[in-house]
């Protein structure tokens, strides 16, 4: 009979959490400011960004899979995922700086420019974040524990996207005056210092715990194999491509939302800073939800009432701020625990996947995530750039009525229609709560059994 797993204590969750917090200063960043100031600050045209977009984050989302085949192979006396953490921080933090340090170029030096930093920098985040993110997979074998890790992670998360949202604009005036390029400059500069430190402390204070059977070879077919008829991770797969399309073209579109439609780019920091509350709110909420409701089923109804939501901004006065902020809070809270619960499900489909076929390839299973997810934040930015082009869109200038349609379309209705599919895919998830906690005790079994030489 198995023995009861030890909880993970407060402190090692909420370092594990600080870790997406140093994530989150850049990507939240680059999802709410990069596109904006690549075309009205850097001054590279649209379409060429949602193009750069596109064809970089391609290529770095192939990238990911071969990180997590890298790091389920990583032997050292840190474990499997930890070391990339301490090896990819330095690095993260200056090329994220580098991105926006504004060179004095020509046109074309700018475009050139912009595809090294970008690219580079996604690699750096894929060497870090991909590791981080299967950290949470081997930390505990709990189910429920692995719930309450997720939680902690994207509260930590979205702590930080509330900072970013709320005071990167300021920011960047009060330390830049009438130059905002040395103002995003400067203010990068300070988020870099902030994520090492922070990716450091996860690195010393958190323990791998979750081992792969012992007589796992390292074949990368049989991994491939084994992954593709992971029914549970499939389906999570698609959702996940679905929702960041929806993340990626609604938050670029946001600060454009502000400036062009409800004519005050000021206004998007309150508004960021009370939906990311909002989010807050709703994450720390999980346990509440997962209480009464399983993961499925949340995950489902949350995600097509959020879907709701952002669809109502496209029907409302853009001066109306009131019920902007009104749909906003509504919406964030709803979806707030969506990011723990689903990553506390793909974190089961590893266990599935060990259960059913005796490899365990945690690595793989979160970095084929994080690729659907850079697959669909890619196409999401390139769509918002397509779409701004397409409409006429002029940087600085007052817009036509027809590049204000767009903007809207591309703040409320695409991203609703990606969300409801989203939700549709989850649909088809398999796994119940019961038969989790039945292969998570099969699995304890298992550890238990005799290895034959």
């Amino acid at each position: 009979m198995s023995t009861p797993t030890p909880r993970l204590s407060f402190r090692e969750k909420f370092a594990y959490g600080l870790g997406d917090t140093a994530s989150n200063f850049f990507f939240q960043a680059f999802n709410l400011f990069l596109f904006y100031y690549y075309t009205d600050v850097f001054g590279i045209p649209a379409v060429a960004v949602g193009t750069m977009m596109l064809f970089t984050r391609v290529l770095d989302a192939v990238t990911d899979p071969l990180m997590g085949i890298l790091a389920d192979r990583t032997n050292t006396r840190w474990g499997k995922f930890r070391p990339w953490i301490l090896w990819g921080a330095v690095p993260y933090g200056l090329l994220g700086y580098l991105m926006f340090a504004n060179p004095d170029l020509g046109d074309s030096g700018k475009l050139i420019y912009a595809y090294v930093t970008y690219s580079l920098m996604w690699l750096a985040y894929t060497v870090v974040n991909i590791p981080y993110s299967a950290l949470m997979g081997v930390m505990s074998p709990s189910s429920e524990d692995r719930t309450s890790l997720s939680t902690y992670r994207f509260v930590c998360a979205f702590a930080a996207a509330f900072l970013i949202g709320g005071f990167t604009l300021p920011l960047k005036d009060f330390l830049g005056g009438d130059n905002p390029a040395d103002g995003f400059r400067y203010t990068m500069a300070i988020f870099a210092v902030v994520s090492v430190a922070l990716f450091l402390y996860t690195f010393s204070q958190t323990q791998e715990r979750v081992q792969p059977p012992p007589q796992q070879d390292a074949s990368l077919k049989k991994d491939f194999l084994g992954l593709l008829a992971n029914r549970p991770w499939l389906v999570l797969f698609v959702a996940a491509f679905l929702t960041l399309t929806n993340v990626g073209v609604r938050n670029g579109a946001g600060i454009y939302y502000f400036k062009y439609c409800v004519g005050d780019e000021a206004k998007f920091s309150l508004f960021a800073m009370l939906g990311t509350l909002a989010f807050i709110g709703g994450a720390l909420s999980t346990k509440l939800f997962t209480k009464f409701f399983s993961r499925r089923l949340l995950m489902i109804a949350l995600t097509a009432a959020n879907a709701v939501t952002m669809g109502a901004f496209y029907f409302v006065d853009p001066q109306n701020i009131v019920l902007l902020h009104v749909l906003n809070i509504i919406g964030t809270f709803l979806v707030g625990p969506t990011p723990a619960i689903v990553w506390s499900m793909y974190a089961d489909t590893a266990d599935y996947g060990e259960w059913k076929t005796k490899r365990r390839t945690t690595g793989l299973v979160f970095s084929a995530a994080v690729f659907a997810q850079k697959m669909g934040l890619a196409i999401g930015s390139a769509m918002m750039g397509w779409v701004l082009a397409y409409c006429g869109f002029v940087a600085n200038t007052a817009q036509t009525p027809t590049a204000i349609g767009g903007i809207m379309v591309l703040f409320s209705l695409l991203p609703a229609v990606f969300a409801l599919l989203s939700g549709l895919a989850i649909f088809f998830y398999p796994l119940d709560e019961p038969q989790v906690r039945q292969i998570e005790l099969d699995l304890a079994a298992r550890k238990l059994e005799p290895t034959t030489a």
